[in-house]
């Protein structure tokens, strides 16, 4: 679970701002958005608003960057582009706190152009004792690797020629250590094991080109997901009456076409720790191509309509509209979020969709009583500012100053009733994060002329 989040001079984040999931005390309303866990509350979802351009997609990309350098072990290529353009010369700061297989954890990451500064990993003690520390690693003026472990680590002899051993020649001033530490098996670093793991599995990001991988083969093998998925295309009433999956055999499919190369295909299961690939066809489909029985098939998805007299006719996905698609897109995500401790950050989830559809879709979540993970998402949809969906702590904004940095604040620092309108209250300007349109009004556009060139 995602407690907060700390960045500073990422992207359009010049100064440093923190994100979190902390409920306030004083706010009754919606009890049941509250998860305990490890002596903390935390809330179950967060919406952010702002203008284009205000920086909240960058508070994803952010996240998104910080957990592709963690599995990675890799930096960006280009540190100045990920900077805050005016302050392009100083560090990079992430700082995140989480909780993972019941224990709270915090990593800290400092990098300047090619170089880890910093690195840190502590058990939390949640501002109820002191933070324990895990490993923290510095990198000098040399490039050489300094690293501190907890002093029941460092109690045994074996663990001293270790730290020499990871300092001098395992780490690299360009690389995080947290997942080559994963890698060691040593009792004392399991902690780091239970970190990582937050990482890999529980954090999941959608920005609006994400698909869902391997959607066809959940369909396949789980027939508990298949018909969750019939069920909530029926429920959004669109047309769609069935989920239909073909599997055929590769070489049946593909047939006599040059665009495939099968053997390279073949080759590429064969090399696949799964036994499993998946490639876009012509229109954008997903196929997937998996091994079983020692024969390679292909499933692909189609989609089954109600029509005229009753009828049923399938489509193709490239046949259906944009907001089907979308929808099919985040259906796996709810029904993971629904019934796992992960965390899904979504940029944009508007889009594409009808704001009825996503409306109903978050108000489903909000008012599950039982659901299990954190959903946090940006969006330009005002239709969404209604207070019988969300906690006033779970609504936030993003806002450019003068200087251009990004300032991120939520609406519970207003302190308004829980019966104002608060989209109204939005759209007249009353928490900022809108578009400023002052100068449109004096834009004369007759003025121009277009018969130049």
């Amino acid at each position: 679970m995602l407690v907060r989040f700390v960045i500073n001079n990422v992207y359009s984040f010049g100064e440093q701002k923190e994100f979190n999931m902390l409920p306030q005390p004083r706010y009754k309303p919606h009890n049941h958005h509250k998860y305990s866990e490890c002596g903390l509350n935390l809330l179950k979802m967060a919406s952010i608003y702002g203008a284009n351009g205000a920086g909240k997609s960058n508070l994803v990309k952010a996240l998104d960057l910080l957990k592709d350098i963690v599995t990675t072990e890799m930096l960006p290529a280009n540190i100045q582009d990920i900077a805050f353009k005016f302050n392009n010369d100083k560090s990079i700061l992430f700082a995140i706190e989480f909780i993972s297989n019941s224990k709270v954890f915090i990593y800290g990451l400092e990098i300047s152009r090619q170089t880890v500064i910093t690195e840190e990993l502590y058990l939390s003690g949640v501002g109820k004792r002191d933070d324990e520390l895990i490993f923290e690693r510095k990198t000098n003026n040399e490039g050489s690797t300094q690293i501190l472990f907890s002093n029941e680590f460092m109690m045994d002899s074996e663990n001293q020629i270790l730290k020499k051993l990871i300092e001098k020649s395992f780490s690299k001033s360009n690389k995080p250590i947290f997942k080559l530490l994963t890698t060691l098996k040593n009792p004392q670093l399991e902690l780091v094991g239970d970190a990582y793991q937050w990482f890999e599995d529980c954090l999941q990001i959608i920005f609006p080109s994400s698909k869902p991988a391997a959607l066809a083969h959940h369909v396949d093998i789980d027939d508990d997901f298949k018909k969750y998925t019939i069920d909530i295309l029926k429920a959004f009433d669109i047309g769609i009456v069935n989920i239909v999956l073909e599997k055929k055999q590769m070489k049946e499919f593909f047939g006599d076409s040059a665009d495939y190369d099968i053997e390279e295909l073949i080759k590429n299961i064969e090399e696949s720790p799964s036994k499993m690939i998946a490639l876009r066809n012509s229109n954008g489909d997903e196929l997937i191509i998996v091994k079983e029985n020692n024969d390679y098939i292909v499933k692909h998805l189609f989609l089954e309509h109600l029509g005229i007299g009753e009828s049923v006719k399938r489509f193709d996905l490239d046949e259906e509209s944009d907001g089907t698609l979308r929808l099919l897109d985040f259906i796996p995500a709810f029904k993971v979020i629904v019934s796992k401790k992960k965390v899904f950050i979504i940029d944009e989830i508007e889009r594409s969709m009808h704001p009825v559809l996503i409306k109903k879709l978050i108000k489903k979540f909000s008012s599950d009583e039982n659901t299990k993970g954190q959903l946090v998402f940006t969006t330009h949809e005002c239709n969404l500012l209604d207070q019988s969906i969300f906690r006033q702590d779970e609504i936030w904004f993003a806002e450019k100053d003068r200087k251009g940095c990004t300032d991120l604040y939520s609406l519970s620092d207003y302190k308004e009733h829980n019966t104002i309108d608060i989209r109204k209250g939005y759209l007249n300007g009353r928490y900022g994060s809108i578009p400023f349109l002052g100068n449109l009004d004096e834009l004369n556009w007759h003025s121009y002329d277009t018969t130049k060139t």
